[in-house]
């Protein structure tokens, strides 16, 4: 319907049930699959959305053949003392009697009830059960206990959870509120455009609640959805029902409600007593308690209770009822009686209507100290109201500019993207420059990020502006660190360093990341060195996130698994501490690393999910492909080849120009092209790396990206052997001089299937022992199982098929315990193919047309569809050996084709 406002016109909704689809499609089959009566409560708050969930329970239900076999009731509260209201409703009989309303809910069930011809069982569907009449229940309950040879799912709704329905307790669905997503489907329904600020906002003020959601939409200005800053009120139903809860006006009661409206809600008790003036404290709090409008999370005792308004809506129609006057002199009262400074000046601003440059420098002050101490989201709070209360343009605009700074030094790109437009539009300074650039390297645009910052280099007087051009350093030693450029990284390192406070933030955060750009400039002692004399000095708080982080990252590249894990799980740990979600969404992208390798590849899946649902409530695309790259590995290995292309696909659509983000979606791609054994994919791939390599050290050296090993093997698979051993000798001087141990071994293994190709399997089996030996005791179960692979396939080429079988045993076993199963299928091809394991009795002579180990194996893969040269890569014999066994094949079976093959195979 149209509904004609006082300002506007709008459409109205009704019945949409978002975010609901698991509790639906639970219902739904546990439907289709009973057998008797089965009882389901669906439970939740009033305005949850329990009407419109079983409307269309009921709708998918009727669409679906069941339109005859559905019984639904509405109950009402008039309707509670009317014996028998609800089964005459239920069976659509006025005049059935009271003491027939079983065998006349029977009858009923028994018309709409399956057949041979309509299948469907019955669905009971009745809203509001617990206004139901009496006499209703007990028949619905006789129903139940009674007549199991029907087919009846009876479900109902209730606001009281724990309901028992005349004796018995149903199985129960607790509706939640609804996300983000189902919010902004809701909006789109009513033609509103919606932030996503605001989006998370809503949710938040009204805990996902569908009635408030679609109120305020129609209450609030549509004008006001589309932006990100403004504060939400309560519906006008709820503020009419808490003007209707509260005490009278200056009873002790609502004087505490009052006041804990005002106050924080981690203020202490005794604060909200003295600003709201009670003489009796605990007489005020029950009759604040009473009102339900406050909560004391379950305290029993006045020691422990910590009230707080019930809910933010309650807290914003308390608001609403006090007016603007009280609201401004409660606030002026709490800067005078609460302790913590951050407190102190939120009261002081909340009651400020009009610019205050005085309390404007205040906050100014306190956000710099927050932002030092690491606590960005914090800061950009009060760098924000501070310009909101700036007299001054121009000091206003910096203001501006640095709350966005620091939004997306606490990795908040969507709360920054909103004020972005805000930002470009002020005068061009160098803070503006530097802060765009930050945006740009954290979305991954490498492009944008060098322009913005080369523009604000150039412009920024370093004499006049020290804490500024340090900034801008600041940002280079980030945008190297993304582009692993090692030396230029420690250049501008040391210049930040020269140039920031002693205790700025921009300081602390170059030092943190030196160590990195050590490492990669070959001077692996220094990098460690240099994080041991950091750790010292930031021994916790935010900060020290950074520090642990950084030290993790480093391990990780030298191979200290145990303690780079010890690390980075601390990393995850410390966000609590109010650290930067950047932070962490790299603490979490380089966990999943070591997870894998260490083959705790469920524990890896984790931390990957962990991280890329940071990255999307963030709006950080960086770390994303390293997110993806452990994830599609894992996927690939495992034989979900669908799921890894959809991670693919997925860097596809957001992949920067970033070396951090192309090199692990690369090394993706290559892994999923291993898995399925097509090499000359993964040599087309990984190739581009070896140019790359010449002008980014942090790829060149060993330890975080494992390329050369996974190229070089395709390359020997493939035949080109000569370009295999070139990559091989330029990587294996570097990975020796840094005493890399698992990089080396990696190299070996390579060596290994290059010696083997060449007809050296003495020299191959040298090096690969030497590999397994490099990397024993690293816990790399992962790197163990593709040694051993190899190895295998080498020593099975030279005919060593009793030796093969044993070390493709330990690489089958390997993988087994990862659930590796795309591998463990081609361990158990090679074993098969090998001849040494086999079903057939020992010296038993072989059928004329039994096919080898061998051919059995080459038969399985040409029927699965693959090509003689990705069959060839697949058990590591040549394309010629490949035809020669197929021409054996079709003879010994009578077959003139591959389509033939397949189909003798199905």
């Amino acid at each position: 319907m149209t509904v004609v406002g006082r300002d506007r016109v709008r459409m109205v909704t009704s019945t949409l049930c978002a975010g609901r689809d698991r509790e639906i499609e639970y219902l739904t089959s546990r439907l289709h699959a009973v057998r008797g009566v089965d009882l389901v409560a669906v439970t939740g708050d009033p305005g949850i959305g329990k009407t419109s969930f079983l409307a269309r329970l009921v709708r998918g239900h009727r669409d679906s053949g069941g339109a005859a076999h559905t019984l639904r009731a509405q109950v009402s509260a008039w309707q509670a003392h009317t014996p028998g209201a609800l089964i005459r409703q239920l069976t659509q009989d006025p005049a059935l009697p009271a003491d027939e309303l079983v065998d006349g809910l029977l009858a009923a069930v028994h018309r709409t009830g399956p057949t041979p011809r309509a299948p469907a069982p019955t669905l009971i569907a009745v809203d509001d059960a617990d206004l139901a009449d009496e006499p209703s229940l007990r028949a619905l309950v006789t129903l139940l206990r009674e007549h199991r040879d029907l087919r009846v799912l009876m479900v109902v709704t209730t606001t009281r959870p724990g309901t028992t329905l005349a004796g018995v307790t149903p199985d129960e669905i607790r509706l939640p509120g609804i996300g983000a997503d189902s919010a902004a489907e809701i909006a789109v329904h009513r033609g509103l455009v919606l932030h996503p600020v605001m989006r998370d906002a809503l949710i938040a003020h009204t805990a996902g609640n569908p009635r408030d959601i679609t109120d305020l939409f129609d209450e609030v200005p549509p004008s006001t959805w589309s932006g990100s800053e403004a504060a939400l009120p309560a519906p006008r139903r709820v503020i009419a029902d808490v003007r209707r809860r509260l005490p009278g006006p200056g009873s002790p009661g609502r004087l505490l409600i009052e006041a804990l409206t005002i106050l924080d809600p981690d203020e202490p008790l005794s604060t909200a007593i003295e600003l709201a003036g009670v003489d009796d404290p605990l007489g005020a709090l029950d009759e604040a308690r009473r009102t339900g409008l406050v909560s004391t999370a379950g305290a029993l005792t006045p020691a422990d209770a910590q009230p707080a308004p019930a809910s933010p809506l309650v807290r914003a129609a308390v608001l609403e009822l006090m007016g603007m006057r009280a609201v401004g002199e409660a606030h002026r009262r709490a800067a005078r009686i609460v302790a913590d400074p951050a407190r102190r000046l939120h009261h002081r601003v909340a009651a400020a209507p009009t610019p205050d440059a005085a309390l404007a420098d205040d906050l100014a002050e306190l956000a710099r100290t927050r932002g030092t101490e690491g606590a960005w989201a914090q800061a950009a709070r009060l760098y924000r109201q501070a310009g909101r209360l700036t007299p001054d343009p121009l000091l206003r605009d910096t203001r501006i500019t640095l709350a966005v700074d620091s939004l997306l030094a606490a990795g908040d790109c969507v709360g920054a993207g909103a004020l972005v437009p805000t930002v470009e539009s002020l005068r061009e300074t160098p803070l503006r420059n530097a802060t765009l650039a930050y945006l740009a390297i954290l979305r991954g645009r490498s492009s944008e990020a060098q322009l913005r910052l080369d523009r604000a280099w150039a412009i920024v007087n370093r004499e006049r502006e020290p804490d500024t051009a340090a900034l801008i350093a600041q940002r280079h030693v980030l945008h190297d660190l993304v582009r692993l450029q090692g030396d230029a990284l420690v250049r501008w390192a040391d210049t930040t360093i020269d140039m920031a406070a002693e205790d700025s933030a921009a300081r602390i955060e170059a030092a943190v990341i030196r160590g990195l750009g050590l490492a990669w400039s070959g001077r692996p002692d220094e990098a460690r060195a240099e994080y041991d004399a950091v750790a010292e000095r930031i021994p916790f708080g935010a900060q020290a996130q950074r520090a642990t982080m950084g030290r993790g990252w480093l391990k990780l590249s030298l191979d200290e698994i145990d303690a780079a894990r010890a690390d980075l799980e601390a990393a995850v740990s410390m966000a609590q501490l109010g650290g930067s979600t950047r932070i962490s969404l790299w603490a979490h992208g380089w966990l999943a690393r070591v997870e894998f390798l260490s083959g705790d590849w469920d524990e890896a899946m984790r931390s990957v999910d962990a991280g890329l649902a940071l990255a999307g409530t963030s709006g950080i695309e960086l770390a994303t492909p390293l997110l993806n790259w452990t994830a599609c590995q894992i996927h690939s290995a495992r034989g979900e080849w669908e799921r890894a292309e959809a991670l693919l696909a997925q860097n596809s659509a957001s992949i920067g120009d970033y070396e951090i983000m192309r090199i692990p979606d690369l090394l993706a791609r290559a892994d999923l092209a291993e898995s399925t054994a097509d090499y000359a994919k993964v040599r087309r791939t990984l190739t581009p790396l070896i140019t790359m390599a010449d002008t980014v050290p942090g790829l060149s050296e060993p330890g975080l990206w494992p390329w050369v090993d996974v190229l070089a093997n395709a390359l020997v698979i493939e035949g080109r052997l000569d370009d295999a051993d070139l990559l091989l000798t330029r990587y294996e001087a570097r990975a020796a001089e840094r005493g890399h141990r698992s990089s080396t071994a990696r190299l070996k293994y390579a060596r290994g299937r290059y010696l083997g190709a060449t007809g050296d399997i003495h020299g191959a089996r040298r090096v690969f022992e030497e590999a397994l030996d490099l990397i024993d005791g690293l816990g790399l179960r992962y790197d163990r199982a593709r040694m051993n692979f190899a190895y295998g396939q080498t020593l099975r080429r030279a005919g060593k098929r009793r030796a093969a079988d044993t070390v493709i045993g330990t690489a089958r076993d390997l993988w087994l315990s990862l659930g590796a199963t795309a591998y463990v299928e081609r361990c158990e091809r090679e074993l098969k193919a090998g001849g040494v394991i086999t079903s057939r009795p020992e010296g038993a002579p072989r059928d004329a047309g039994e096919l080898t180990p061998q051919e059995e194996a080459v038969s399985a893969l040409v029927a699965r569809g693959l090509s003689n040269r990705e069959v060839a890569a697949e058990l590591f014999i040549s394309p010629k050996t490949v035809q020669y066994h197929l021409t054996r094949i079709y003879a010994k079976l009578g077959l003139r084709s591959r389509a033939e093959l397949a189909a003798s195979r199905r």
